[in-house]
């Protein structure tokens, strides 16, 4: 199918969200039913902008109000959204990992590849961190992923280090919450918007209206 004539979905997410990761096994779930392809049109959402410092580095001092009752009752809906969507998963969280060099390979591969070659590179990075318990923050995981994929993992080290590439960045994520998004992952269909890591059949209403 032409990428002009497919259907898109559009997804707001961060790497580092374990419901982003599981929302999109359920939207693969859902792709698995449909007769055609349902592009995936990745809007990137900075989860950590309120955590990293100066530095760039996150200052886990910050206090965000997610204590460890929060997390802990998260880490019981990733386990019972892990067992309904039979994802494979060997992190539950991921509070120590920074996504935004992977926001901004992933942003710069989207622009300058075509949608497969994203999507693969996309679903690598998820894989990295949540199948195999990789920082995704490190520049030398993103480059081997990138070549894992077939693509140059120098280029993706440049991508990585280009200030211009950052600051769209940073206006996408200002975008996204200029339309609303106030969490992830949020999925938008014309003009509809299902939010969190919804079952397949939601996703389904959402799109199909049914």
């Amino acid at each position: 199918m032409s990428q002009q004539a497919a259907e898109r979905i559009t997804v707001y997410a961060d790497y580092v969200c374990p419901f982003c990761y599981l929302g999109r096994q359920s939207l693969d779930q859902y792709q698995d039913e449909r007769d055609e392809e349902l592009e995936i049109d990745w809007h990137p959402f900075d989860l950590r902008s309120g955590k990293r410092g100066p530095d760039g580095e996150i200052d886990h001092s910050v206090d965000d109000g997610k204590d460890e009752e929060y997390f802990e009752q998260a880490k019981e809906n990733v386990r019972r959204l892990q067992e309904k969507y039979d994802a494979e998963m060997e992190l539950e969280l991921s509070r120590d990992i920074d996504s935004l060099n992977a926001q901004v390979a992933s942003y710069h591969v989207k622009g300058n590849y075509d949608y497969d070659q994203w999507l693969e590179f996309d679903e690598a990075i998820y894989a990295a961190l949540w199948q195999d318990g990789r920082d995704i923050g490190e520049p030398d995981v993103l480059a081997d992923i990138a070549e894992d994929v077939g693509l140059d993992s120098e280029e993706i080290r440049d991508a990585i280090d280009d200030d211009g590439l950052r600051d769209e960045l940073t206006q996408q994520f200002s975008v996204a919450q200029q339309q609303g998004v106030t969490g992830v992952p949020t999925f938008a269909y014309e003009g509809y918007a299902a939010r969190g890591a919804v079952p397949p059949e939601q996703l389904r209403r959402l799109v199909e209206g049914e």
